[in-house]
């Protein structure tokens, strides 16, 4: 009998749904918020009821055996129904806050019981619109389920898909199973687990009030501007003190001191937070001490993993691995001399991870094939192309599919922004040249065209480099090889002036490496800018505006394109071009 794997990312925030086929391949991973265009789709579920027949017609056999992962395991569910049906001891009275206070202790408090239950709520009832397809649309019950720990699927997804045979991993993460933070180990093609902390500590919930502290919002995934806000700073002592109170590095622990002293330091830091609204800059120093305090934690956690022993190839796992400003540091600061971390190393990319283990459950010692492409997640639809051409009435529509890469390329060269949409879409938060918008990185006011016209997004952050791989080393110190965005890495002091859009404020960019083998197109592209220019690098973010997802269809994409002021759209080998004002 024939047997998929459907793995299913059912945290609170970021769901996703992954397909791995019966010889271990990954045919299908997406985040339901490209689909639902709903940004990080909280509270909703892995498995969005109406999409599913497509893509079990599309990826599967619809009469198949189905095997389904889920990514937190029945001991912590258990545990997490037993917080929200008893009444614990406000949280606020142990951190040393009065009975009638409601900021800051009390208010931490009730934030981790609302991420309980919303855990609870959707795990009770994950995969049920999965199995409602299959039995109803398809007369299939043949649909078991397997639970595994949230870090270890984690882990799973992270190491199963990097080029190591044998490497250490780390997991850092805001809130796991009784504990934030896990260690395993990766030989032969087995996971094994090394260290679960079991302290309160987390150095991903102190990043989340960092940036709730710095005037933005965690709920939306805004860290992204605190790493881009921290250039702009300097360290103040005195804050980096009171982050001290809320996250020690002991062995390969992350406690905090005391309760009461957590309470202390959360109520000083509550009192210096900026309020939302205020001019972002006047967050700069809480963001560069809170951004240097995060770094030398990781660094101190990082060298202690590497004294264990084992391995001098670190894999890096967890929602604290999308802080590509301290990745870039790591083979640095750190003794391992090799960092490999996944496109979509935060709660999506455990759907991979579940259906991975429950492959490998039933293929014991044998690794499955390495999914080294990022591109995992829908096509456009052919029928909706064929709409367009035939109903959209758009006078600047062509088909161009020999002169597509020199066409586009010189409009690049001009100036124009252009909307980039090819193949099958990233899997994970940034766009990597499938579903991207595109700019000339020489001109020094193209960030502000973009935030301008685009983006409607706040001048201090920066845009993302993407180079041809083989010119990496005449245009990055130490380049190394950053097929997923998922490191800064430090200009040549040299090239800076030539591609001055993507250079951020402290002579950084988050470079995204482009190899003909792992993207062809977006290669070709590339190389024809060079031949155009000089430069083998395009200024390269997501195909959205701010607050909402990348585009998923195309009707999304042309529904950025006719409402911003993007100059030109490819989809595929269409060209659409705006008529010049």
């Amino acid at each position: 009998m024939t047997r998929y794997y459907i793995g299913l990312a059912n945290t609170v925030h970021d769901p996703a749904i992954a397909i791995v086929g019966p010889d271990g391949e990954v045919l299908f991973a997406e985040a339901i918020e490209r689909h639902l265009q709903s940004k990080r789709a909280w509270n909703q579920p892995p498995d969005p009821l109406p999409w599913l027949p497509e893509l079990i017609t599309r990826y599967c056999e619809p009469d198949a055996e189905f095997r389904v992962g889920t990514t937190w395991s029945r001991p912590w569910m258990l545990f997490v129904a037993l917080q929200t049906l008893l009444s614990p001891l406000p949280l606020g009275r142990l951190l040393g806050e009065g009975p009638s206070s409601d900021p800051p202790a009390a208010r931490f408090a009730y934030r981790l019981r609302w991420i309980y239950r919303r855990l609870l709520q959707g795990s009770l009832m994950v995969g049920d619109n999965l199995r409602y397809q299959l039995r109803i649309r398809f007369g299939n019950r043949k649909v078991s389920f397997k639970h595994y720990a949230h870090h270890r699927t984690h882990a799973a997804y992270a190491c199963m898909t990097s080029p190591f045979d044998d490497a250490v991993c780390a997991v850092v993460d805001g809130v796991g199973e009784f504990g934030n933070l896990s260690f395993f180990s990766w030989r032969g093609g087995e996971l094994s687990g090394l260290k679960h902390c079991f302290r309160f500590g987390s150095l991903g919930l102190v990043y989340s009030a960092l940036t709730e502290w710095c005037g933005f919002d965690p709920l939306l995934g805004e860290e992204w501007k605190v790493m881009g806000l921290a250039p702009y700073g300097v360290v103040d002592p005195e804050i980096y003190g009171l982050l001290e109170g809320l996250a020690r590095v002991q062995g390969l622990d992350i406690s905090v001191p005391s309760l009461r002293q957590l309470g202390r330091s959360l109520k000083a830091m509550e009192e210096r937070a900026i309020p939302r609204g205020r001019p972002p800059l006047e967050s700069a120093d809480l963001a560069r001490t809170g951004q240097q305090f995060y770094s030398d934690r990781m660094t101190e956690l990082l060298t202690n993993l590497h004294r264990r022993g084992g391995s001098s190839n670190l894999v890096l796992g967890g929602g604290c691995a999308l802080n590509s400003s301290y990745n870039g540091r790591i083979t640095d600061e750190t003794p391992f001399q090799q960092l490999y971390v996944p496109s979509a190393p935060g709660d999506d990319g455990n759907a991979v991870g579940a259906a991975m283990l429950a492959w490998q459950e039933d293929h014991p010692g044998v690794r499955p094939p390495v999914a080294s492409s990022p591109y995992l997640g829908s096509a456009l639809s052919p029928d909706a192309l064929d709409a367009l051409a035939t109903h959209g009435r758009l006078e600047g529509l062509r088909h161009a599919p020999d002169t597509l890469l020199a066409e586009v390329a010189a409009r690049l060269a001009d100036g124009k922004l252009v909307g980039w949409v090819q193949g099958r879409a990233e899997f994970g938060p940034r766009a990597l040249g499938n579903r991207s918008l595109l700019a000339d990185p020489r001109r020094a006011d193209m960030k502000e065209v973009i935030n301008a016209r685009v983006k409607f997004r706040e001048a201090f952050r920066p845009f993302a480099p993407s180079i041809l791989h083989e010119r990496g080393p005449d245009w990055f110190v130490d380049y190394a090889d950053a097929p997923y965005m998922e490191r800064t890495q430090v200009w040549l002091p040299g090239v800076r002036e030539r591609v001055p859009a993507v250079v951020h404020a402290d002579g950084t960019g988050r470079v995204q490496s482009v190899s003909q083998e792992r993207n062809p197109r977006f290669w070709g592209l590339l190389r024809a800018f060079e031949e155009l220019t000089g430069v083998p690098v395009l200024l390269n973010t997501s195909l959205n505006v701010m607050g909402k997802p990348i585009v998923h269809s195309v009707q999304d994409a042309l529904g950025v394109f006719l409402t911003s002021g993007i100059d030109a759209l490819v989809l595929g080998d269409t060209i659409i071009d705006k008529p010049a004002r």
